[in-house]
């Protein structure tokens, strides 16, 4: 497979033109994002319970990249003897970690509380793993093979079906030591309480932070840059190559 790192940067559109995405997820935040770069595609949210135990995983990324494939696995379970199965399948998941601990959506505005004091003055990390799954029962009943004559029947298996590309992005977060007056109002705004971390950058949280170090999109919900070239990498056959009637002009 090429490496996304080394490739240039390609239209979303371009990319997907004429598949089937889905997004794995009822974030507002992932659809908005993907939707801005023009991108068509559905939403089908995961049936999948977020109760892995983060002891069993040695860090923050394991954890978020494993839940974001269990979505996807779980939409494309779900989707393998659709009429028309998708082409792409997104799955993700974002976390806040600080000093190696995983902060997940606040129970209630006493929980949002304890998150913020705890995050205040401090740097911390919000990751968000991502899965994209391709699919491979249309292409194998269409492209048949001595090695791979058909998509697998067995039930509960859908890894087995896919094409997986599995990976997360860091963006480092530190916020202003926040005033007591601050922490109330802005948990009293409710805004805390559907976010992991109990904030959001991309509204009235983004004033408690001092500064964002990496991908901002990746602390709002989702690491567009690097999907894009991960989908690349998975689509090679889709060059950069642009027609020269369509190129623009070169300033003289």
């Amino acid at each position: 497979m090429c490496d996304p790192f080394t490739m240039e940067l390609v239209p979303l559109t371009r990319l997907l033109q004429g598949k089937r995405v889905v997004l794995a997820s009822s974030s507002p935040r992932r659809r908005d994002i993907l939707s801005s770069m023009g991108l068509q595609f559905e939403v089908i949210p995961s049936h999948f319970q977020e109760s892995l135990e983060k002891a069993r995983f040695p860090a923050p990324p394991e954890y978020a990249r494993e839940t974001a494939k269990l979505k996807a696995l779980e939409v494309a379970s779900r989707l393998r003897r659709d009429l028309h199965p998708p082409d792409v399948i997104i799955g993700a998941d974002t976390i806040v970690a600080v000093d190696g601990v995983i902060l997940e959506k606040p129970k209630d505005k006493d929980d949002a509380y304890r998150m913020l004091r705890r995050l205040s003055g401090q740097q911390h990390s919000v990751i968000t793993g991502v899965a994209i799954l391709r699919p491979l029962w249309r292409r194998q009943l269409q492209e048949p093979s001595s090695t791979c004559p058909e998509a697998p029947e067995a039930e509960g298996d859908p890894e087995a079906e896919v094409e997986l590309s599995l990976f997360h992005e860091e963006t480092r977060v530190t916020f202003s030591r926040l005033s007591e007056p601050l922490l109330c109002e802005y948990v009293e705004s409710g805004e805390p309480l559907d976010k992991a971390g109990a904030y959001g950058l991309q509204a009235r949280g983004g004033a408690l932070a001092e500064r964002v170090e990496g991908d901002f999109f990746n602390a709002v919900g989702f690491p567009l840059n690097r999907c894009i070239r991960e989908l690349a990498a998975i689509f090679p056959d889709v060059g950069p190559q642009v027609p020269v009637s369509q190129r623009p002009a070169t300033p003289q």
